[in-house]
């Protein structure tokens, strides 16, 4: 049976949506590489600081969202919040236990990105395709094809090869990082790769058994996260906002990072809606590429070696293999 044909708005809407998707995600790993690694005058914005902001603006968004859904009617969205959060008290409650992992998983990239450059920040990412596979098979009991399995061992190998030591041949690079710091920054990914494969896969299964609006529940997803996100600025950084206050160190840059982790959940669940896997594949090698040319050219914190672009080379193959088994009809189509 042939598929209905797409229209063109349809169309234009799915090429619109990856190019905002590979825009945002380049974006947001180097402006927030910059902002992290620039030497400035005062103290530097405070990462917890930052992830709450973003949850904040979040809100705000899925709110004009859910407005703009209903008409622009105040009547029917306070109807709307009403039922949907305060009159289902334990589905809300479902919400908090991937919101909290999103609110850590937030935190983790401010500390890799302070510790690993762009590229290699970008490729060691994509392990949570890893992730997100196998917990989509324990939670969901999703099966994965031939393709698929393939895949994730080609992943796990170009993620190898990205990590391997080397020494550098072509001369000291500009702002090298110690092993020590590299350490944190790779730890860091893991957990963050392991807490996104889990929460995505926990969000996408409560989705599934529900039908409330998309934005409603990342409404929910940003009031847990805001919660837990204040939580997070007063335990670890409670004296130095005693001292300096909560937004001290913003500077545009910091507002720019901020809304591009904000909009980053809003444009994925847009590409979900309107593409495919091999098309956000294609997003998100490109971003890989943008990311390490940036990162070597203007940023000039990376010397790339043949092993990283074997590795790179293996993760982007990798991305398109599992996103290919996605098109058969015979598969289940995953959220990565």
């Amino acid at each position: 049976m042939s598929s209905p044909p797409v229209s063109p708005s349809q169309s234009h809407l799915k090429y619109v949506s990856l190019g905002v998707l590979v825009l945002q995600t380049t974006s947001l790993v180097l402006t927030m590489r910059y902002s992290r690694t620039l030497q400035g005058e005062g103290p530097r914005y405070l990462a917890s600081s930052a992830v709450v902001s973003a949850e904040l603006l979040k809100i705000l968004i899925c709110l004009l969202l859910v407005f703009y859904d209903n008409n622009f009617s105040i009547r029917v969205l306070n109807r709307v919040l009403k039922e949907e959060i305060l009159n289902k008290p334990m589905e809300t409650l479902k919400l908090a236990i991937p919101s909290g992992i999103y609110t850590l998983q937030n935190n983790l990239l401010y500390v890799a990105l302070s510790n690993l450059d762009a590229a290699s920040y970008q490729v060691t990412y994509q392990l949570k395709i890893l992730t997100t596979a196998l917990f989509s098979v324990s939670m969901l009991g999703k099966r994965l094809g031939l393709y698929q399995w393939l895949s994730l061992l080609i992943l796990m190998t170009g993620i190898a090869l990205v990590q391997w030591p080397t020494e550098s041949l072509g001369g000291i690079s500009p702002t090298p990082l110690s092993a020590g710091s590299q350490l944190v920054g790779v730890i860091a990914v893991l957990i963050a790769c392991f807490s996104s494969g889990f929460a995505g896969v926990y969000f996408e299964k409560i989705l599934k058994e529900t039908k409330q609006s998309v934005w409603v529940r990342n409404l929910q997803l940003g009031l847990f996260g805001l919660v837990f996100g204040l939580m997070g600025v007063f335990v670890y950084d409670g004296e130095r906002v005693r001292e300096s206050g909560v937004f001290q160190g913003y500077n545009s840059l910091t507002w720019t990072v901020v809304a591009l982790q904000a909009l980053g959940g809003l444009v994925i669940a847009a590409v979900i809606k309107y593409a495919d896997n091999i098309l956000k594949g294609f997003a998100t090698s490109l971003s890989i590429i943008l990311s390490t040319l940036i990162s070597y050219f203007w940023l000039e914190d990376f010397n790339p070696t043949s092993v990283f672009f074997l590795g790179a080379v293996l993760v982007i193959a990798a991305t398109f293999l599992y996103g290919y088994e996605g098109k058969m009809p015979a598969a289940s189509h995953s959220r990565v």
